[in-house]
């Protein structure tokens, strides 16, 4: 039986209550698959089983769930609609709230990791008769509809208007058309047991955005009168009561962007739009995303500013339809800010930066695209932003002493991009490079850390070594506007300091630390770059740009570097490097690991499988029990005094591709993912053994991120008992952003 014990979150683009069954609410990311929200406030995750075939399905671009069966849910899911995903887009479906999936592939691509992830919903089942979906597709690709709950879909080909609009035409990401941004019924045009009548769409277009159909989906006009500001609509949330639909408008699609927008109601009945926002145009440099009405006190509702950088995000609260606001936070005279919440981040410390001298620390969040009050319960929200989800249940306060408790409710949601995985031996059981939060010291695998790395801060920590002879001394590197991209630390990580020997524009890398702590080499955008006793970095020319790299666990001189299928091997502290040998056929070096004790022994994954050299890099030994490729891998404490490391990793082995060991040096190979815990995409993985520990490893998956991805730790111990009866399985998972942290499975 598995358990959950840590903390979770990650950038968390939507967030759905069913509106008929209480309780029942799904969060959606957009690489780490979607959740199901549990009574207790934490989240389970519905898509473990993800795997390196169908890595894609972690990109989840839309959510419904059904409000008339409320088992059922679907998701649309495919990472990505440019050349970085070959594969179609789904639509998942579950008729179990789920637990388990039927998957139907569209002819399309679809992009839960794309620019206007958190529009939507772009997925809606029809209020009156739940066979009925529509799907708003990107890409040009149009309006889709299902009239057999989602199992075959067909274009709407009345339906003209595909969303126009991209970003940025610099790259194929950017410049692709977001495309149809959201689907609503109005629920109250129709009876039970016939389509819904009325239908509105909201597409990405600068110009007309907002359609209707009242005849089902046959015919469909512009909504007259909608503003034309050359706005993108975000969110079209209904208000059954009012009979009012109300659209929160931004001139970005998001996630990072948006500088100005609005607010508008629509009177379905008087066919009146009526400008509601919280600032007025003229006066706002954000527009709006998150949107949510409450359905318990018509007239009610919220809007999330997209994105309000500074000095917070700001949310705001009506409750007279729009009519006034009254904000989360606001200005008492520069530079005094009134807060009307207080902060609860006890599941996630790290959250706050204690160690931060910031004017105004960002508390309320960013990119605030899920936002949602409880359809049964008024005193509950929920809203996610680049981070973690917020919410409470004492929003009812606002209204009455206007202060609320701003609490992280994302405990189960792991999704942080994990680019190194360390474990020193003498010091704690783990530190993680990570995207977007810079990393951290994981002295307690059950518990979030208390802070990330600072002093100095990286928003993404690309890379983390620790020296073999002295393992306490660490270096890391990362991205800061003001700061050395490279520091250090003498405490296994638990403070540091900056190293002066690289600034803040010396581009940010992979990083080896010599086995006596003397010697950084750097592998970044510029290529490779070496500094000896804190001298400034200077260029290694002989060694490929872009090669991988590490050193020595033992031998302080001595480093290695892997490129194109070839071996590097340099002697004298990496100021230069000699090319040693061809690893076969291989045309890539993926990953490079030194045994932790033993001088000249390393190991290298490639395109060809697994290779093993015992003579500092000069020769190597192709590893054979059907192993055919590696990525990332790790080397672990043996079973037993005198043994060779266990090796973890990801391979393909007999032409299954997933996470093996090895305890006999590649003789024999054991499979340790499992139906419920695919990995996602192999290649993009981090993996580390423990060497204190025998059966300990940990494992950086890409999307439970990317270009600004979210990966997540997960930390497994396989284990004989003592009388070797069975296997005791441990996962501890451990995210961190888009980037949250941790949650600990135990078998």
């Amino acid at each position: 039986m598995w358990s959950q014990e840590a903390r979770g979150g990650g950038f968390v683009p939507g967030i759905v209550f069913n509106p008929s069954a209480k309780g029942v609410a799904y969060a959606r990311t957009d690489i780490g698959g979607a959740y199901r929200l549990n009574s207790d406030d934490t989240w389970t995750p519905l898509q473990d089983s993800v795997g390196n075939s169908n890595w894609h399905d972690w990109g989840v671009d839309a959510l419904a769930t059904d409000p008339i069966d409320t088992n059922r849910l679907y998701l649309a899911v495919g990472m990505y609609t440019n050349e970085w995903d070959p594969n179609v887009g789904s639509i998942m479906r579950s008729t179990d709230k789920g637990n388990t999936w039927s998957e139907t592939k569209l002819p399309f691509k679809v992009g839960g990791n794309m620019p206007g992830r958190g529009m939507g919903e772009r997925l809606a089942v029809d209020p009156n008769m739940n066979s009925i979906l529509y799907f708003g597709a990107r890409s040009g690709h149009g309006l889709w509809k299902s009239t057999d709950y989602g199992a075959t879909w067909s274009n709407v080909t009345s339906f003209s208007w595909t969303g126009t609009y991209f970003q940025d035409a610099s790259s194929t990401y950017t410049s692709d058309p977001v495309g149809i941004a959201w689907v609503t019924f109005d629920s109250t045009s129709g009876s039970k047991g016939s389509p819904t009548p009325r239908i509105f769409v909201g597409v990405a277009d600068t110009g007309k955005s907002v359609f209707v159909s009242e005849d089902a989906g046959s015919t469909w006009s512009w909504v007259t009168g909608e503003p034309q500001y050359g706005f993108l609509p975000h969110k079209g949330v209904l208000s059954p009561a009012e009979k009012s639909l109300y659209i929160s408008y931004s001139n970005g699609a998001g996630p990072y962007d948006g500088t100005n927008g609005t607010v508008h109601k629509y009177n379905i009945t008087s066919k009146v739009w009526t400008d509601i926002s919280p600032t007025p145009m003229a006066s706002t440099y954000y527009g709006y995303g998150g949107l949510s009405v409450d359905l318990q006190v018509p007239g009610t509702l919220m809007v999330a500013a997209l994105n309000c950088w500074w000095p917070d995000e700001l949310i705001f609260r009506s409750v007279d339809s729009g009519a006034t606001w009254s904000p989360i936070w606001a200005w008492n005279g520069y530079p005094n800010l009134n807060y009307y919440y207080s902060y609860d981040i006890s599941n996630a410390p790290w959250l706050q930066d204690d160690t931060s001298t910031a004017q105004f620390p960002v508390r309320v969040g960013w990119m605030v695209e899920a936002l949602a009050i409880d359809p049964f319960d008024s005193n509950h929200w929920l809203y996610g932003t680049g981070a973690t989800i917020y919410g409470g249940h004492d929003l009812k306060q606002w209204d009455t002493v206007h202060n609320v408790t701003l609490k992280s409710l994302a405990v189960g949601i792991e999704e942080m991009a994990v680019l190194g995985l360390i474990s020193p031996p003498g010091g704690p059981p783990l530190l993680s490079a990570v995207g977007d939060v810079g990393g951290f010291y994981h002295s307690d695998l059950g518990k979030a850390p208390a802070q990330s790395f600072h002093n100095p801060t990286y928003g993404t920590t690309n890379g983390i070594d620790y020296a073999g002879n002295k393992p306490s001394n660490l270096v890391r590197s990362g991205a800061s506007d003001t700061l050395p991209t490279v520091a250090m630390s003498t405490d296994f990580g638990k403070t540091w300091s900056a190293n002066y020997a690289a600034s803040s524009t010396t581009p940010t890398g992979q990083v080896a630390l010599s086995a006596d702590a003397d010697t950084v080499l750097l592998m970044n955008s510029n290529g490779a770059m070496v500094s000896k006793y804190s001298s400034t970095f200077s260029a290694v020319s002989s060694l490929p740009s872009g090669a991988a790299i590490a050193s020595d666990k033992s031998d302080n001189t001595v480093f290695y570097g892997g490129s194109a299928g070839s071996f590097y091997v340099s002697t004298n502290s990496a100021t230069s490097f000699t090319k040693t040998t061809t690893l076969g056929s291989s045309t890539a070096v993926n990953a490079i690991r030194a045994h932790p004790s033993i001088a000249g022994d390393v190991w290298a994954t490639t395109d060809t499988g697994l290779w093993h050299s015992t003579d500092y890099g000069k020769t190597f030994t192709k590893i054979g029990g059907g192993c055919t490729a590696g990525w990332s891998f790790g080397l672990g404490k043996a079973s037993s005094t005198g043994s060779y490391a266990v090796i973890y990793g990801f391979f393909t082995v007999d032409g299954t591709t997933a996470l093996f060991k090895t305890e006999d040096m590649g003789t024999n190979w054991q499979m340790i993912s499992d139906s419920g815990h695919g990995f996602g995409a192999a290649s993009a993985n981090v993996v580390n053994g423990d060497m204190s520990i025998y059966g300990r490893v940990f494992v950086g998956t890409n999307g439970r991120d990317d270009l600004d991805e979210h990966k997540d730790v997960w930390y497994h111990n396989f284990f004989d008992n003592a009388d070797h009866d069975h296997e005791d399985i441990h996962y501890n998972h451990q995210y961190v952003q888009d980037y949250d942290v941790a949650n600990l499975y135990r078998h």
